[in-house]
């Protein structure tokens, strides 16, 4: 079935054994399409020795793993792929060394205009949500109305961001978006790691996309 899968996004600082382990728990629990690896304090040195640990997790849980900001870490890690979102000259650039062979990814733009902008550069998503913001336990309004926009006009894939609780998977799923984005809601769960991942993808079986003709 045709319908949105989870994007999972690490938090912005952990052990990375520990992470493993817990990325392994997830994977337990079903369907993962992809981890963003989220260390935005970190020095390319300790990004990419955390990456070459997490990577090989990731890629035998059967996801992608796509590396925040940093294309020497994402490249030395074997990741498959880089988010970048700081300029768009830095997405052009990441797409002339990544692509056709890795991801590009983008996101956090203000601006409709700049959302098209960005996208005209090739990348392979467009992500909706503040990543360096403090989650609330529903997605953000800007993140459900941009998610719904570009899902209805648009062919370049995108990730809607949700709250950090399970229960907004509903309400972005609704969007329209290919994948979801969770993040505290999956690492700072009292229950079971694979039980959360195991319970987004039956919400998210919910929600198939549109037969297209």
């Amino acid at each position: 079935m045709n319908r949105p899968r989870l994007f999972l996004v690490t938090p912005p600082e952990f052990d990375a054994s520990a992470m493993a382990a817990k990325l392994e728990q997830a994977f337990a629990g079903g369907d993962v399409a992809c981890v963003l690896i989220y260390m935005p304090g970190a020095s390319t040195k300790d990004l990419q020795a955390t990456a070459e640990i997490l990577v090989p997790v990731i890629q035998d849980g059967g996801a992608a793993a796509i590396v925040y900001q940093d294309t020497q870490a994402a490249g030395r890690s074997g990741a498959d792929g880089v988010h970048v979102d700081s300029s768009l000259d830095d997405v052009k650039l990441a797409v002339e060394s990544f692509q056709p062979d890795r991801i590009v990814g983008t996101g956090g733009t203000k601006l409709k205009h700049d959302a098209m902008e960005w996208a005209e550069t090739g990348v392979d998503y467009l992500f909706f949500g503040k990543l360096d913001l403090a989650e609330k336990e529903a997605a953000h309004d800007k993140t459900l109305s941009g998610a719904s926009w570009w899902a209805e006009l648009f062919e370049t894939p995108c990730v809607a961001l949700a709250g950090n609780t399970i229960e907004t998977l509903d309400e972005v799923a609704s969007t329209g978006a290919d994948f979801v984005a969770l993040k505290d809601a999956v690492w700072q769960s009292e229950d079971d790691i694979s039980s959360v991942i195991a319970e987004a993808n039956r919400i998210l079986d919910a929600h198939p996309f549109p037969e297209v003709d």
